[in-house]
């Protein structure tokens, strides 16, 4: 590996969720050990290593035009190496092998250890990969994988074929990297995996997301404890009364269901039908008044009618999500679905998600209208220096996905990143709420 050896500066170019973020700050950490410099310019890089999202056909898109931006600059710098790693070049290494022969180095998931050996390294922490952990959100936050890999068969879904099985991680790892993460000043924390809900059964014999959170809980210096991901089947409901006497634990369900009509939750396989669906988000609503609700909706699924569209169009104004993301379909290969008739278009597909992210927006304009004249208090996520603004979240929002609360300040203002705050709120529009702080 002796043409390796002059290599000090890396950068690299993360995709996709927040999952991949979090190897993507797990690799820095190796490299910062190993004497690299992590660096934010692709430019002014020796290696510059993409990791790649290969989900859906957009993400595949974008990743594809990461590695080609990336092989641009190494056609202007020969010296300069590209490494590509993730979820698409763990789909799909033989294609990018022969289409893209100028990549020098290809790597799967979580390959960390060869990442390192190309370089010349060796690996720094085996025991505890996370203990190096090198962040790259504001301090304030962190995301916590919780586990890896998912065991459902959704129609629709290739993440199992790339990911692998659910494998959770142990309490006591996951407690040690808390610390760590608070320490360097995360007061929330973001948990994170494929299918929460399963947590521990793996490693336990049983559902353990409770016995997590009480551990967490118990963190100095964390105050917001934010769970994302719950599947609907085999939801703990034991979450419920830990979520509503805990101080820390948010008031945040975040339950992507894809769909409500029994045909498409079939279709899918999904392993719920409307009535289940239902009865927990009654139980969420009953026992804690002001839970925030997200979910998440597939457009366009093989199989669906215009009936089904309109029953999901009734539920979600019935229902009145607090916050909604929407994919249309994406026909994958080796998926269940890739192999269904009755295809709905890709121009129908669109319109539908469109008509429907129109009812949501008016939902979600009538819900942020009830917060003005309120006091909230906020994270503070940003400043612009520029235009004096802050911009942060309630708990109901979950950073980067969803509604932002924008404060016009004067310059004066003894608040910084990372500061929770009194906001009066004054304005609403569909997804911003505006406000001023209470100042003591």
């Amino acid at each position: 590996m002796a043409e390796f050896s002059i290599i000090k500066k890396v950068h690299i170019t993360t995709l996709g969720c927040s999952k991949n973020v979090v190897d993507s700050e797990i690799l820095m950490g190796q490299l910062k050990a190993n004497d690299f410099e992590v660096i934010d310019s692709p430019e002014a890089s020796d290696v510059i290593i993409v990791n790649t999202c290969g989900f859906i056909q957009s993400a595949k898109e974008e990743s594809i035009q990461a590695i080609l931006e990336a092989l641009e600059l190494k056609e202007n710098d020969p010296a300069k190496k590209v490494f590509v790693a993730g979820c698409l070049s763990q789909r799909y290494r033989p294609e990018i092998e022969k289409e893209m022969p100028d990549v020098d180095a290809i790597f799967g998931t979580e390959e960390y250890s060869s990442i390192l050996a190309a370089l010349g390294k060796k690996h720094a922490a085996a025991d505890n990969l996370q203990r190096l952990r090198m962040v790259s959100t504001p301090r304030h936050f962190a995301y916590l994988k919780i586990s890896e890999g998912c065991n459902h068969t959704c129609a629709f879904c290739a993440i199992p074929s790339i990911r692998g099985l659910h494998r959770s991680r142990s309490i006591e790892s996951l407690v040690e990297e808390s610390k760590k993460l608070a320490e360097n000043g995360a007061k929330e924390l973001i948990l994170v995996s494929q299918d929460t809900s399963y947590y521990g059964k793996d490693l336990y014999g049983k559902q353990s997301i409770v016995e997590l959170l009480q551990e967490l809980e118990k963190i100095d210096g964390i105050e917001w404890i934010r769970v994302l991901y719950w599947y609907p089947t085999n939801f703990p409901k034991k979450v419920i009364p830990l979520m509503k006497k805990s101080k820390k634990i948010l008031p945040y369900i975040d339950m992507p269901i894809q769909h409500i009509s029994e045909n498409m939750l079939r279709t899918m396989r999904r392993g719920d039908t409307r009535q289940s669906l239902d009865g927990l988000f009654e139980m969420f609503r009953s026992e804690i008044p002001e839970i925030t609700l997200r979910t998440t909706f597939i457009l366009g699924h093989p199989g669906e009618t215009d009936a089904d569209f309109d029953e999901l169009k009734a539920y979600i104004k019935h229902i009145r999500f607090n916050r909604v993301g929407t994919f249309v379909y994406s026909d994958e290969e080796n998926t269940p679905a890739f192999g269904l008739n009755r295809k709905v278009k890709t121009e129908i597909a669109e319109h539908r998600q469109q008509e429907f992210m129109e009812i949501q927006k008016e939902i979600s304009f009538d819900l942020n209208q009830a917060f003005i004249g309120k006091t909230l208090q906020v994270l503070i996520d940003d400043f612009d220096i520029n235009t004096n603004t802050y911009y942060g979240r309630t708990f109901r929002d979950a950073p980067e996905i969803d509604n932002e609360v924008i404060i016009q300040a004067d310059g004066k203002t003894p608040i910084k990143p990372g500061d929770f705050t009194q906001v009066l709120i004054n304005d609403a529009a569909e997804y911003e709420l505006f406000g001023q702080f209470i100042v003591k």
